[in-house]
Parts: structure tokens; sequence; C-alpha cells
């Protein structure tokens, strides 16, 4: 059994380092080679730690960690939800604890298991994996910067998520840690009675990692020269995202609602000699600042823009449907246009902000108001509703509904040959969250084969092509309008066939692990009654 021994500073600072380390991998200080042994610090800390010291060392770590991940969330609280900081920081802390109970359950794992056979550390990127899962629904679901997502630009390394989802990229990564931390554990005990034992796990691990590595680097390799054996072929529509660059404190002031249209029909003018291709043009969330098709006025000003530019224009704008006499019905929706001013689809943003565009549990939180500025609490859409724009059905994702692998799933299920993604990233201002937000896009385009479009107010706004390479991208906080034509495939993934198969075998692992422990330690308790 592990040692009682009290924790010491230097398994603090350990654990300390590997939440600096795993920061570190993320936009904007993307240092990503980090994250390959960000880890390993933490696992020698839990050397010789009970399961409760290894949870509070992953809970340390993991605090660490988002802490300094999402410290934007202050900033978005105190200059757009107008809250003090002496609330702000609490709240932050709160969302941090939460999130530091994932890593700590697997640091009490790590702990229970790192003085057994070496073989059973194969069961932790499993672990890890699992919990991601887990974080992508429970309580409506967080899943903000996996481990994966830190490897968003090396292309050949992010394929296999077109298998396993971004779980299969952490799951790796994790495997790489638990490699090092075997070789630093045979090193360190190269002098002692195991140094031989020690040795060869370490040798088996670092095999292991290397041998997966590989394979996952073989694969990138032939899958990306097949997808671009199929863009190559592909017809390849244009898509114009437009950038207003509007500023939040203006956005919903009626006294520069007409600036606001005025100026995203100006920008949206380059349209016009963008080519002969099927067109469209997309403006970001909420672009429109008022309930587009039901105020005449500011809805005309658009309409001719649209018909001026001669183009079809997918617009974001909240919108409202009336039950009856006393309930209305708000939603954050996106309009599809055509050329003429016609309609041609609405879509209704499904998974929606807690606390930003809906109150949970109001009826017993009446006195929690939201932060954002709008008109009542918004309902949700129908999920994996795609909207028909010619031949080429339109999966779109307002806001942070790109972070859910889920959802582009669905849309892609029902046929989407485009991804979509219109955003307000204005909330976060120039901190680090606008770069994490995009670099989560490029995963949701591997893992379907599909081109994503993306338009934010304030940036990022770009195109990332089926194999998850970026295309172009617009600096945040600028005036801008891109053009690009962009391949449609219509092939399926494994991942987008059959789901999250990858991490619910990686649950199921962890939860026989789990059973394994509790029967195990009962056995032990009833075979030593004395020290249970």
């Amino acid at each position: 059994m592990n040692s009682q021994s009290a924790i010491t500073m230097r398994s603090f600072f350990l654990a300390m380092l590997s939440g600096v380390l795993m920061t570190g991998a993320f936009p904007n200080i993307e240092f990503s080679g980090l994250i390959w042994f960000a880890l390993t610090p933490l696992m020698i800390a839990l050397q010789d730690q009970s399961p409760a010291q290894g949870f509070r060392l992953g809970f340390f770590a993991g605090c660490v960690h988002y802490t300094t991940l999402m410290y934007w969330l202050v900033y978005t609280l105190m200059t757009f939800g107008h809250m003090p900081f002496y609330l702000s920081l609490p709240i932050l802390l709160l969302l941090v604890a939460y999130m530091a109970l994932y890593p700590a359950v697997f640091a009490a794992v790590f702990a229970w298991i790192q003085g057994r056979p070496a073989g059973w550390l194969a069961v932790l990127p499993a672990l890890w994996a699992a919990l991601e899962y887990i974080r992508s629904f429970f309580l409506s679901g967080f899943p903000w910067e996996f481990l994966g997502y830190s490897q968003y630009r090396h292309i050949c390394m992010i394929q296999i998520a077109d298998i396993t989802g971004v779980y299969g990229v952490s799951f790796l990564i994790v495997a790489v840690n638990v490699a090092l931390f075997l070789l630093w554990r045979g090193w360190a005990e190269r002098r002692t009675p195991h140094r031989l034992l020690r040795r060869a796990e370490a040798a088996g691990g670092f095999a292991i990692a290397a041998i997966l590595g590989i394979h996952v680097l073989a694969y990138g390799q032939w899958r990306t020269h097949l997808l671009d054996t199929w863009i190559a072929k592909a017809p390849a529509p244009e898509f114009t995202v437009v950038q207003g660059n509007i500023d939040q404190s203006e956005k919903w002031d009626p006294a520069f609602q007409v600036a606001t249209i005025e100026k995203y029909i100006r920008l949206s003018e380059s349209a016009k000699d963008a080519g002969s291709r099927q067109h469209l043009v997309v403006w970001p969330e909420t672009a429109a600042p008022f309930y587009f098709l039901s105020m005449a006025a500011p809805t005309e000003m658009v309409l001719e823009g649209i018909r001026k530019a001669g183009c079809d224009f997918l617009i974001g704008s909240p919108s409202f449907v009336r039950k009856d006499d006393h309930h209305i019905n708000y939603y954050n929706s996106a309009f599809l246009m055509s050329a003429g001013g016609d309609l041609l689809g609405k879509y209704d943003k499904v998974h929606l902000v807690p606390f930003g565009e809906y109150v949970p549990l109001h009826k017993w939180l009446p006195f929690i108001g939201k932060m954002v500025e709008g008109v009542g609490d918004f309902r949700p859409g129908k999920k994996g509703r795609t909207l028909a724009w010619g031949q080429y059905p339109l999966g779109v994702q307002i806001c942070y509904e790109m972070i859910f692998p889920e959802l582009a799933l669905k849309m892609v299920r029902n046929h989407a040959a485009f991804l979509v993604n219109m955003t307000n990233d204005a909330w976060y201002g120039k901190t680090s969250a606008p770069y994490q937000h995009f670099s989560m896009a490029v995963f949701r385009a591997v893992e379907n084969h599909r081109s994503l479009i993306r338009a934010a107010n304030t940036g990022i706004s770009g195109f990332i092509d089926p194999a998850g390479r970026i295309v172009a991208t617009t600096p945040i906080f600028t005036s801008a309008a891109l053009t690009r034509a962009m391949p449609a495939l219509t092939t399926e993934s494994f991942y987008t066939r059959y789901g999250d198969v990858f991490s619910q075998v990686c649950l199921g692992v962890s939860v026989l692990l789990c059973l394994v422990v509790f029967f195990k330690n009962r056995r032990l308790a009833d075979q030593n009654p004395q020290r249970s």
C-alpha cells in the first residue's frame, strides 16, 4: 500500500508545474510540445501518495491549469456582465474548482495504481479520455480545451480524430506522459533491487507509446493524402465571411443600429466581384442587432443590401415566436436568405449559454439575472437541423455550440455538406479566449471531413478545410471580409457514423477499473476486519 507521508512542498511545486505546462500548450501561448510532458511532474509528485493525497494534488494542479487558462472569464464578467471584481473572481474560482475535479479523480486513481505492476498504468490514458467525455455532457457540459485541442496545428497528429474524436489525441498525450513517468521511475530507482523490473517497465511503456505515436502519424499521413484527393475533385462554392468589429457596448444601442447595418452591407459588397460560383455571405451571431424580418425599417435595409450584393446571405439575429397574448419564445437565430431577399430557412441555437442566454432552474432562482443584454430567456431550437442551401445543406453552429462534438456530428449525419460557425467573441476582449475558441473549431472539420466556415463579430473569422488546415483567418478587432472557395465533401467518417464509441469504451474500461478497486478493497477488508 502507499505510505501515508505528508504532501511535501516539492509535491505541490510539481503539481503546480504540471498546471502551468498544460496551460502553456494552449493558445495564445501555444507551445504545443509542452503537453507531451506536462502531466509527468504531477505523476512524479504522486509517488508514494495515498489516493486521498493524490486527489488533493490533482485538484491543485487542475486549479492552477484552469485558472491560468480561463482567467478571461473575470474580464468578461467585469466588462460586459458589469460585475465587480469581488464577485467575478469567485465565479471564476467556482468554475475552476469544478473543472479541477476531473484531474483530481485522475490523480487519485494514479496514486492508487502506481505502486502496482506497470500494466495497470495502461488504463490511465483511457481514464483521462473518459473523464473528458463525461465533462462534455455532465451538467450541460463544458468541453473547453481538452488536452487534444492543443495539437490543432499538427495536421497529421489530429487526423485520428475522424475515428476517435478529440479524445483519441488526448489518449495519446496521456500515454506519452505515462511512458515518460516510467522512464523517470526507472532512472530514479536505478540503484534499488527493483532496477531491472523498472527498466523493463520503462522500455515497455516507451515502446507502446512510440508504436501508438507512429501509427497515429502514419494514419495522419495516409488520411490527409486521401482527403486531398477527394478535395481536388469536390465542387467548391464560394463563401464570404464578414467581420464587422462592432463594439459590444454599441451593439444593442438603437442609436448605432443603422450604422451597424450599413457597415455590414458595405463589407458584404466585396462578394459581388468574388466570382460566378454559388456564393454565400455569412454574417456573425446577432450581426443584425434587431428582430430580423419582424422590424420593418432595419429589415428592409438589410434586404436591400442582399439584393445589391446579388448572392445568398446567412444572417445572425435574435428572433421570437408569439405563442399567445401572454407568452413569447425568444431564439438566437440564423436566417438563410436568397439573393432576391426571400427566406430559405431558419436555424435556432440549440445549446444555450447558462446564465448568458437562459437561467438554469429559473423557477427556483428568479433573482439571478442574465449576463447579456436581450429580451427574456432564449429557448433552444431543434438539435441536428440543417438549412437547405441549394444542393449543399448547411450545419450551422452559433457561438460555443461549436465546442460540442456531438452537435456537429448530428448535423453531418443529417447530410450537412458544410459546417458554419457564427459567433460573437467580443465578450472576451483581447484575451486568449478567442484563440482558444477558434482552435477547437479545427477538430469539428477533421472529425466529420467537412469544410468549416467561421464568421465572428470581432474575430477570429476564417476557413478550415476538411483535413483541419486553416486556410485563412482574420486578425481580432479589425473590420474585414474574406472570400474563399471551399470544398464540399459528402463522405462520412468513422466518427460521423459511430460517434463517441472510442470514448465510451474508455469510459467502460474506467468503470471496470473502479469495480475491480471496490471489490478488491472489500475482499481485503473482509480478510482483515481489524484494518477496516
